[in-house]
């Protein structure tokens, strides 16, 4: 059984900077995918940024440029540096892990407004 406990979101200016953590625990392997998703109100849950296997990292096009993804295999987290945030990232934001089957965290709220 895999856990993923999120932290870090919070509100935040045009322009700010914040950054998530996702902690997770039970069986997780460095070698499977784990990232971030996240859904706005009335849209789909998308994916915002993926670390998979052989360092292989993939982002939305939307973040390009201003999310960076990192992880930290020995502590089973995962990390997304958000800078020069917008008011449409404003979203929950969920950790992602793809093991036997696929595992959510419980979301954190990211809020971007003047």
């Amino acid at each position: 059984q895999v856990q993923l406990v999120e932290s870090g979101g919070g509100s935040v200016q045009p322009g700010g900077s914040l950054r998530l953590s996702c902690a997770g625990s039970g069986s997780i392997f460095s070698n499977n995918p784990m990232g971030w998703y996240r859904q706005a109100p009335g849209k789909q849950r998308e994916l915002v940024a993926l670390a998979s296997s052989g360092g292989m990292i993939n982002y939305a096009n939307s973040v390009k440029g201003r999310f960076t993804i990192s992880r930290d295999t020995a502590k089973n987290t995962v990390y997304l540096q958000m800078n020069s945030l917008k008011p449409e990232d404003t979203a929950v934001y969920y950790c992602y892990y793809r093991g036997l089957r696929t595992y959510w965290g419980q979301g954190t709220q990211v809020t971007v407004s003047a």
